[in-house]
């Protein structure tokens, strides 16, 4: 009964091993690499599969889904400014190709990162920095071309190549924001200075209006005073009957302005004080003071376009 018991164990074992070692199944998105007597025999796909117990056996399972390899190159520009540039490499194994892309390669990520690193090397040094930054899309396309080329034949399809930064040393970007800060400083420089240039104009342009706007009034005020002087003069000599000489009346006039003014700075009491010769020798001298200046403000141009003092003439 013993021995009939043992067998019955190991024909069910043998049974169970039959039945496990011939059904297997395959995970979506995979593939099965089945070797017979460790030679290649058929890859698997997804779902249930049937081999050969004893015989065949699933080498390896191979992973069909895009993967991103990250590889970290640094390397120097065409004016030596040291850069890291990571490039992010996407790719799957090609279908139908899958024993290609197990026996073919050891370690396929080692293969993609040295031709990365071979490319992008030859590259990147034929630019300056600026021009890395500006055209790191080109790197990225350069890299998907060459490595594409190079590991289809290993069964793998490059999707995309893509260069994630451009990392220049610390000390390198506080030289470039310093650049770019002076640059703005330059521009914002030169918009003030032409601000305050249109200002100055402006002001002198105004100034000159005013200056000129000034003077004609001054001129019109003179001629004014030298025509009421003119006027009020020849009604002196008028009134006169001939007696009162055109001196004489201007001299009159001109002492009757100065008491005026006189009575108009005492009456005010604000006035501050002014000193004045009161003498009659001093009258004389402030007399013709006085129409000295009126006749050389008779000069300024008259209203009907002539110049020159004012003459008045007896009636």
């Amino acid at each position: 009964m013993d021995a009939v018991l043992v067998f019955l164990i190991l024909i069910i074992v043998l049974a169970l091993s039959v039945f496990f070692g011939t059904f297997f199944t395959v995970e979506q998105q995979s593939a099965a690499i089945i070797e017979r007597f460790g030679r290649y025999a058929r890859t698997a796909h997804a779902g249930l599969n049937i081999k050969i117990p004893f015989i065949e056996a699933v080498r390896q399972r191979v992973n069909l889904k895009v993967q991103q390899l990250i590889v970290e190159v640094e390397t120097k520009t065409k004016d030596n400014v040291f850069v890291k540039m990571p490039v992010a490499v996407q790719y799957h194994v090609t279908e139908g190709r899958e024993a290609d892309s197990f026996y073919k390669l050891e370690d396929h990520q080692s293969q993609i990162e040295s031709y990365v690193l071979d490319v992008v090397r030859a590259k990147v040094p034929t630019m300056t920095l600026d021009e890395a930054f500006e055209k790191k899309d080109d790197v990225g396309n350069d890299v998907k071309q060459q490595l594409g080329e190079s590991m289809r034949t290993y069964g793998f399809t490059i999707d995309n190549a893509l260069v994630r930064d451009v990392d220049p040393a610390e000390n390198v970007k506080n030289a470039m924001n310093e650049i770019q800060t002076q640059q703005r400083l330059q521009v914002a420089a030169a918009a003030k200075g032409e601000a305050s240039k249109i200002i100055a104009v402006k002001n002198a342009e105004a100034e000159k209006e005013t200056k000129k706007l000034q003077g004609e009034g001054v001129a019109a005020e003179r001629e004014a005073i030298a025509e009421g002087i003119k006027k009020s003069a020849e009604m002196l000599v008028e009134a006169s009957g001939g007696q009162v000489d055109v001196t004489q009346a201007m001299t009159t006039l001109l002492m009757t302005q100065y008491f005026d003014t006189l009575r108009v700075i005492g009456i005010q009491g604000h006035a501050t004080t002014v000193f004045l010769p009161h003498s009659p020798g001093g009258m004389a001298a402030i007399a013709q003071q006085i129409a000295e200046a009126v006749m050389i403000g008779g000069q300024a141009p008259r209203a009907d376009g002539s110049s020159g003092p004012a003459i008045v003439k007896a009636a």
